[in-house]
């Protein structure tokens, strides 16, 4: 085996194929409601990445229940992960955050929560909570670190420092939360020196999953307004892939490789064009990695 897939390891946990749902809680992030900043991550998306969640105006059970339906045809009487995708998921007032995630995980066809949000955004009452959940069922939370180089943080107006997102590992792993980092590969400006520098400290920090992502640019956001202003390229097929060969090359084999590149909506792409056929990316790492 080349590396540990989350395919993988969902079997060897819940002994068979588990499908995750993407929810929308409706909540928002630091970053765009005045606290750190109104404009959000560079790259993020108005949806707040959460293009295929679905509609934060139905309850939780009915999300669950419209995302079943849209994989019936791949499952039938099967496992979920409730995953709640857009945005930061851990800032709300913990009353709310409770109602939301208690909700998801006492529905009968979810076997685990994923909690995606930022390392600044665990305050002791939400590690209480998350406490209290994965005593319950399995619990993720879903970091957005996307590089340890505060100069690219800085330029994708992250709005926290490296020490936030240590300080984030520390307390998860305390309480037994599975913990997983979001890694963007390309940002402006970093070699790919700077990339697996990035790899090599999320995989010495203590984190139990890692997601490789690969930068893309999209309709709508500052970043696109750099990319058209001829301030940075995006990388190149070829180059991306052996950009993943060596990560995949350094991350020990008990760290769970969630994603190896990743999707964004095809209306809304703007660069790397060659990134909207996945398929033919996901081949051409498997055959790199020698699969």
């Amino acid at each position: 085996m080349k590396y540990y897939s989350l395919n993988n390891y969902l079997r060897d946990t819940f002994g068979e194929k588990v499908y995750k749902l993407s929810l929308n809680a409706g909540f928002t992030c630091p970053n765009r409601d005045g606290t750190i900043d109104t404009r959000g991550c560079i790259f993020c998306s108005k949806g707040g990445s959460g293009e295929f969640a679905e509609n934060p105006d139905l309850s939780i059970t009915e999300q669950i229940e419209k995302a079943k339906e849209k994989v019936s045809g791949k499952i039938k009487n099967g496992k979920y992960i409730a995953y709640f995708q857009p945005f930061t998921n851990t800032y709300a007032p913990v009353e709310i955050l409770r109602e939301k995630f208690y909700e998801a995980i006492n529905h009968k066809d979810i076997v685990a929560l994923s909690i995606a949000t930022r390392p600044d955004c665990l305050g002791n009452d939400v590690l209480s909570l998350l406490d209290k959940l994965n005593k319950i069922k399995p619990v993720f939370v879903e970091l957005g670190l996307q590089t340890i180089h505060e100069k690219s943080a800085e330029y994708i107006r992250r709005g926290y420092r490296l020490d936030a997102y240590d300080r984030a590992v520390t307390e998860l792993k305390k309480i037994g939360v599975n913990t997983v980092v979001h890694i963007i590969l390309g940002l402006p400006g970093e070699t790919k020196k700077d990339m697996l520098e990035t790899v090599k400290y999320v995989c010495q920090s203590g984190i139990d999953g890692i997601k490789l992502q690969l930068l893309h640019v999209l309709k709508n956001t500052d970043l696109e307004a750099d990319y058209k202003a001829g301030k940075f390229k995006t990388l190149e097929f070829d180059e991306y892939i052996d950009i993943i060969k060596d990560c995949v090359d350094i991350i020990p084999k008990n760290i769970v490789i969630h994603r190896l590149t990743g999707d964004g909506a095809k209306k809304n792409l703007i660069a790397p064009l060659w990134s909207a056929d996945k398929k033919k990316v996901i081949n051409a790492i498997n055959k790199a990695l020698g699969g």
